[in-house]
């Protein structure tokens, strides 16, 4: 849950009785579990909301019950540090678990992959448990800490892989009419990663020089825009391709550079294993790297553009 850009946080200072000693970590576990952060070993702060502000409230009711003492501030400022060093605080408490949550869904992608009955019976009652972990913890992710455009990421491409195994069988596309595609917007959902940025580039390179990019949640695309990389969309992923090989089957379009830059596209994406390209992780962290620093979807996508306009460019050279 995004916190506004409100500047006010809440601080509590927390002083506990040597004793009952259990007291110490009931406390610790819920300002855990409300998404504290600590400033010093008894100063905690959090977002100041009006949830955030009841359940300090009831936390220092508990600990005065048993004899401890608490102050509940309400701060614009904090000495030596800013609003960047205080969100920082919050990235760094959150990444780690997102680290975690993201290393369960990359063990369901490899169980996933035997694709036996018993084993899609594990994923689908794994995933639904790795959704309610995943949305308990975007409760507590104030500031879209960067950890999470990795989280995204593998649950996107898990959604992708379970939907061709219910396809009965690939069937060919025709091939597009490109001219029937320029003067169009194109739409498809926001923090785009791998395969979106280089399905864009691919769309403005060889379909049409003045498309114009939109991001949104599905339910909110525009009727008028063209879908990419989004469930249910004519042009996403289908069978074993990733949006990017889909675009470039439809379209028509025959260029071993093409077919190369593919290759590692579907494998920073996929992560299956099918081409094993080494430049795919370096892309990856490329672009995790301009989500990070960027929250700003269409200054993202600049970068990205400019990236795969020189990856094409050094696969021409190589050529």
């Amino acid at each position: 849950m995004t916190a506004t850009m409100n500047s006010t946080f809440l601080l509590l200072i927390v002083s506990l009785p040597p004793s009952p000693s259990s007291l110490r970590v009931r406390v610790w576990r819920r300002l855990r579990a409300l998404g504290a952060v600590a400033l010093k070993r008894t100063v905690y702060l959090l977002p100041d909301t009006p949830d955030n502000y009841e359940q300090f409230q009831w936390l220092g009711q508990e600990i005065q019950r048993e004899r401890g003492e608490t102050i509940l501030l309400r701060v614009d400022q904090i000495e030596n540090m800013s609003r960047t060093d205080i969100v920082r605080l919050f990235h760094e408490a959150r990444d780690p678990e997102y680290r975690q949550l993201a290393a369960r869904y990359r063990k369901l992608m490899e169980t996933l992959e035997r694709k036996s009955a018993a084993a899609s019976a594990r994923v689908d009652q794994d995933l639904a448990q790795l959704q309610k972990d995943f949305q308990k913890l975007r409760e507590l992710d104030f500031f879209d800490a960067p950890g999470r455009a990795e989280v995204e990421r593998l649950r996107e491409a898990i959604d992708m892989r379970k939907r061709p195994s219910e396809e009965p069988q690939r069937r060919d596309k025709p091939t597009l009419d490109l001219r029937a595609l320029r003067g169009r917007r194109w739409v498809t959902r926001p923090r785009p990663h791998v395969d979106r940025i280089a399905s864009a580039w691919l769309i403005r390179r060889f379909i049409d020089p003045e498309a114009t990019f939109i991001f949104a949640a599905p339910p909110e695309f525009p009727p008028d825009a063209i879908p990419f990389d989004t469930p249910a969309a004519e042009l996403s992923h289908y069978g074993n391709d990733c949006t990017f090989e889909t675009l470039l089957r439809r379209a028509g379009l025959r260029d071993r550079r093409l077919t190369h830059l593919a290759e590692i596209i579907h494998e920073a994406d996929l992560r299956d294993g099918k081409f094993p390209r080494d430049e795919a992780r370096g892309i990856d962290l490329a672009i995790r790297g301009f989500l990070a620093a960027h929250s700003d979807d269409h200054e993202v996508l600049t970068h990205g553009l400019a990236l795969f306009e020189g990856l094409y460019a050094g696969a021409s050279r190589k050529e």
